[in-house]
């Protein structure tokens, strides 16, 4: 039985969620088992094969789970009215939540990356189901800041330049704390760096709307290869 939609699951269902989310962040799909997530859970077997059918249906309803909480908790829409900067400053710091923020719950970024890693079936409906809309907002933000032209293969190598930066402060986080140790993550850091990260791309979305797009040999009408040729 899939996880009914637009309910909070009962309390049963909701450690077992939790748990699972845990186990299979932890150890991934193939190496965790339903008698280590039932264990950790204080449930039963019956639970799991009742609510969710096998450990695939359980896996499946961990990602609806983990990507709903973070939706609701860290939306990445901006208020009705709002420029493209400040659109632009919502998702930067949204995205930066969702996989930084102390408060939220430290297996649900851990069990995407493992998927993105380690891609099933659960990643095709990630993508269909979330992933391909945020992109698409935050395309649409880059395409209004620029005002390139919507089919602009450079609104889509912004936009993933964007969300590049973000990621790198949590996949390279060992490094930036043996580099900066000064560099902290609680809430009041991760609004200083969605301002930094916001700031740097607005003025890289700005030169590039006022730049040629590249010929097909790669030199541009104007910028520095043309200065130097």
């Amino acid at each position: 039985m899939a996880v009914p939609p637009h309910h909070p699951p009962a309390a049963t269902e909701n450690r077992l969620l939790e748990s699972a989310g845990e186990v299979f962040a932890e150890k991934g799909f193939r190496a965790a088992t339903i008698r280590d997530i039932i264990r950790r859970a204080k449930a039963n077997v019956a639970a799991v094969n009742y609510h969710y059918g096998d450990k695939q249906g359980l896996y499946t309803a961990v990602f609806r789970y983990a990507r709903k909480c973070c939706e609701e908790q860290f939306p990445v829409d901006a208020d009705a009215g709002s420029t493209p900067l400040e659109q632009l400053h919502v998702f930067v710091r949204s995205l930066l939540r969702r996989i930084l923020d102390h408060g939220r719950p430290a297996w649900h970024w851990q069990l995407m990356a493992r998927e993105m890693m380690e891609p099933s079936a659960a990643l095709d409906e990630m993508v269909e189901q979330s992933i391909r809309r945020e992109f698409a907002i935050i395309a649409g933000i880059v395409e209004n800041i620029t005002r390139l032209p919507p089919h602009d293969p450079r609104i889509r190598l912004c936009a993933s330049s964007v969300i590049g930066q973000v990621l790198f402060y949590r996949h390279a986080q060992a490094v930036v704390h043996r580099l900066h140790p000064e560099q902290e993550f609680a809430r009041k850091d991760l609004d200083a760096l969605a301002i930094h990260i916001t700031d740097f791309s607005a003025a890289a979305l700005e030169a590039i709307a006022k730049r040629q797009p590249a010929k097909p040999n790669g030199r541009r009408r104007n910028g520095p290869r043309e200065k130097n040729a």
